[in-house]
């Protein structure tokens, strides 16, 4: 048996991406769930499982503490309404949330791991779990962006660094030098649908990082659902940070992709 870590799971592929990983590299992995929406493979594929509120600290550290876990890794997408829903706090949550100089997703993960490293655990990088799925620079499509395509990332590559870097969201569309739409609560694939919605086809899609980004902080990411969801868009290019946004089944996204006229590029910052 390996060094052990325990992984709270949100929703999305991520958790299990960073699952499948961290057990190929020997290690022992307890998972909590989180939040609703998590992989069903995840209970699965843990050597122990457990589900808790989002909004129930005291709970998932019990658990970790149970299973002799002091390492712990976040994944996945935690939805805000459940964290901030008065009915799912315990006392620990309440304090925190309370706490909060405001209630940014950043403001609010900081907080979390404030608490969580005063328990005597410690809140560890993810990033060598994700090696696998960053991206070097370069067009990750056979056929690239259009000219068209490349001026409106160029166009909107600072405007959505400084997006993200307001804590608003780490996903911006854009359509003829115009921003359509940026991410909030909803999510990556979300706001990509809205801004499908608003400008119609042709529309540009950016994900990126802050510019200091801290480790384990709403990491940004991309994958199979979010080539589902620019397909059923319309849009017409996605590009994301280079080295920076894992992307996640890769080689069956880009096959998408490419099948539906869809370019698929990294860029770094």
């Amino acid at each position: 048996m390996g060094p052990r870590i325990g992984l709270i799971a949100g929703s999305g592929d991520f958790p299990l991406f960073v699952l499948n990983e961290a057990k190929a590299q020997g290690l022992w992995c307890a998972v909590l769930s989180v939040q609703v929406g998590a992989p069903d493979a995840l209970e699965s594929q843990a050597d122990a499982w457990g589900r808790a509120s989002a909004g129930r600290p005291a709970e998932a550290l019990a658990f970790f503490r149970s299973h002799g876990v002091r390492d712990l890794v976040f994944a996945g997408k935690i939805d805000p309404v459940s964290v901030f829903s008065p009915g799912g706090l315990d006392a620990a949550g309440r304090k925190l949330i309370e706490s909060l100089p405001d209630k940014r997703p950043a403001a609010l993960i900081r907080k979390v791991y404030e608490l969580i490293e005063a328990q005597g655990f410690r809140v560890m990088d993810p990033g060598p779990y994700l090696k696998p799925f960053l991206c070097a620079e370069g067009d990750l499509t056979p056929a690239g962006p259009s000219p068209e395509a490349r001026d409106d990332i160029a166009f909107g590559w600072p405007i959505a660094r400084a997006v993200a870097d307001l804590d608003i969201g780490q996903t911006l569309v854009v359509k003829d030098k115009m921003v359509v739409a940026a991410e909030g609560w909803e999510g990556t694939d979300e706001a990509i649908r809205r801004g499908g919605r608003l400008a119609g086809p042709g529309t540009v899609v950016l994900k990126v990082g802050r510019t200091v980004q801290e480790p384990g902080v709403d990491l940004p990411a991309v994958g199979l659902g979010t080539v589902h969801a620019l397909v059923e868009a319309g849009a017409s290019a996605l590009c994301i940070e280079a080295v920076r946004v894992p992307f996640f089944e890769r080689e069956e996204a880009v096959a998408l992709a490419e099948s539906r006229g869809l370019a698929l590029t990294a860029r770094r910052g």
